[in-house]
Order: C-alpha cells, then structure tokens, then sequence
C-alpha cells in the first residue's frame, strides 16, 4: 500500500514540479504523515521511530543545499516524504541515485547549450581565487546555469532503487 501510496506521490510531484517549478506541501505532507501513521500501527513505537529516522535523514540530505539556495523546499520534503514511508536505507541509496541522475540531466542541459566550458572556467577561477578573496566571492546566480527541477532525478532514484535494491 506505500509503495502505491509513494509512486503516486513522486508522480504527482514530478508533473507539478515540470509544469510550475513546485512541489506543493498538500503532496508531501500527507504523504509524511502517511508514513508515520502506517508504521506506527502496525509496528508501535518501533515502526514510528523507523519513520522517524528515514524523514531525518531524507530531510538532512538535502537541507545544506537548500540553504544555500541550489535547491527547493519541495524538493527537501519530497526527499523527507521518501524517507518516512521507505526508511533510512531507501531514502540514501534514492539520494544517490537522485545526485547522480541530477548531475547527468544538468551535464547535458550545459552540454547542448554550449555552457560546460564556461562552466567549467567559473569553477576554476573560483576555487583558485576562493583564498585571495578571503571567501568574499561572490557568484551572481543569473551568471550560474539554469536549474532543473529536482523532483524528477528524486523520483528516477527512487525507481533505481526499486529496481536495484539499493545496491549501487
């Protein structure tokens, strides 16, 4: 019933996060609260901390880069949502798989639009130049690439790891 429950949330999340750029909490929250619900009658305390810790640790992985802008929210507690009705394990492995998908989709994305090479320039100048500026470089987010929505690379790591059972 959450696999069911899961797959019509990323579903649902991928096409708003295409269509509008956002991942609505009237998705993921219910989704969260689903998670905790299930495992708490049926496993007890147990099941709810076997919730707990996979919303933690989904909700952590992307919490860095959210603050530092390179991500959403939705995207935060979509990842959350993963880790409340999966658990730990699965919320991890679908974290990886999402960064690697994530990093292929942004490489092409730069490739077909002739921007790797600049890219690649800013990178350079920026972390050789990081020290001299005593960390005041600052980078124009106009000047960066443009994003991607993330709820898609989430939803192919979450089938990845269904379909690989979490061994990369």
């Amino acid at each position: 019933m959450l696999n069911f429950i899961l797959l019509i949330v990323l579903i649902i999340c991928v096409v708003t996060d295409v269509k509008s750029r956002k991942i609505f909490n009237i998705i993921t929250l219910p989704a969260i609260v689903a998670g905790f619900t299930y495992y708490l009658f049926t496993n007890g305390l147990g099941g709810f901390l076997y919730s707990g810790k996979g919303f933690l640790v989904g909700f952590s992985l992307l919490l860095i880069p959210f603050m530092m802008g390179g991500i959403g929210a939705g995207d935060v507690k979509l990842l959350a949502a993963v880790g409340a009705i999966k658990g730990v394990n699965f919320v991890f492995y679908n974290f990886i798989f999402a960064a690697i998908v994530g990093g292929a989709i942004a490489f092409f994305i730069m490739l077909r639009r002739r921007e790797l090479k600049s890219f690649f320039m800013r990178m350079f100048y920026s972390l050789l130049f990081i020290k001299a500026n005593e960390g005041s470089l600052n980078l124009d987010k106009t000047d960066l690439s443009p994003t991607i929505p993330y709820g898609v690379p989430i939803a192919i790591g979450a089938l990845c790891t269904y379909a690989l059972g979490g061994i990369l």
